[in-house]
C-alpha cells in the first residue's frame, strides 16, 4: 500500500491511522489534512487525511521526472537519499548538458516542476534537491571561489564590483561564502531575473 485516504474524529487520530495502514513512522509521513463539519444541528468535526510515505514520493518524482526527460530523447538514471525529510536525486544522462541548460536553468525548472506535481497530488510543499552528476556541488565550489577572488580585488582596488546574474540560490552562495570575509560586503540589487550581487568594500 502506497497511499490512503482515511477519515477521522481528531487528526490525531487520522494520523495514527495513517502511520498504521502505512506501516510507517510520522517521520516518514507526507500528508494532507482536511476538517468537514457535519450539517446537524450539534455541529462535530472529522478529518479527512491523504497520506503517502516519502519513499512514495521519491518514486512519483523519479517516475516523473522520467517521463519528462524520455521525451527530449534521453535515457537517464537515478542516484536518491533521504534524510531529514529532504529528498535528494541525482539523475545521469548521455547527455547531461540539456538537462542542466545555461547556468541551471533546466534544472532548476525539472526541480520546481517536480515540487509542484507533489503539491498538487498532496496540497504539500516537499524539500527536494535535484541535481545532475555533481552539477550544483561543482556550482557552489565556483561560485566560492569567483566570489573569494573578486572580494580580494575589491578589498585592494577600493572600487565595488559586480557579478553576472544569479538565481537566489546561487546569490546565496555568494552572501554565505562572503559574510565573515574582512574588508568587504555584498548586497543583491535588481529584478529577477537580472538580480545579482555587488561586492563592495566595507565602510
Amino acid at each position: 500500500m502506497n497511499e490512503v485516504e482515511i477519515e477521522a474524529k481528531t487528526k490525531e487520530e487520522s494520523i495514527r491511522l495513517a502511520m498504521e495502514k502505512l506501516n510507517a513512522s510520522e517521520s516518514e509521513l507526507i500528508y494532507s489534512i482536511k476538517e468537514e463539519a457535519s450539517g446537524c444541528l450539534f455541529k462535530t468535526s472529522s478529518y479527512k487525511i491523504k497520506a503517502t510515505t516519502l519513499t512514495n514520493i521519491c518514486e512519483k518524482i523519479k517516475s516523473y521526472l522520467k517521463e519528462i526527460i524520455n521525451n527530449l530523447g534521453l535515457d537517464v538514471q537515478f542516484e536518491t537519499s533521504i534524510r531529514d525529510r529532504v529528498i535528494s536525486i541525482s539523475m545521469y544522462a548521455d547527455n547531461n548538458a540539456i538537462l542542466i541548460g545555461k547556468n541551471g536553468h533546466t534544472l532548476k525548472s525539472l526541480e520546481t516542476l517536480a515540487k509542484q506535481k507533489i503539491y498538487n497530488e498532496y496540497n504539500y510543499y516537499i524539500n527536494l534537491s535535484l541535481d545532475v552528476e555533481n552539477y550544483k556541488e561543482q556550482r557552489i565550489k565556483n561560485l566560492e571561489i569567483l566570489a573569494k577572488k573578486v572580494a580580494r580585488e575589491v578589498r585592494s582596488s577600493k572600487v565595488e564590483a559586480s557579478l553576472e546574474n544569479m538565481n537566489s540560490f546561487e546569490r546565496r552562495i555568494v552572501h554565505n561564502a562572503l559574510k565573515d570575509y574582512n574588508g568587504v560586503k555584498t548586497i543583491s540589487e535588481g529584478e529577477e531575473p537580472n538580480r545579482h550581487v555587488i561586492i563592495k568594500p566595507a565602510e
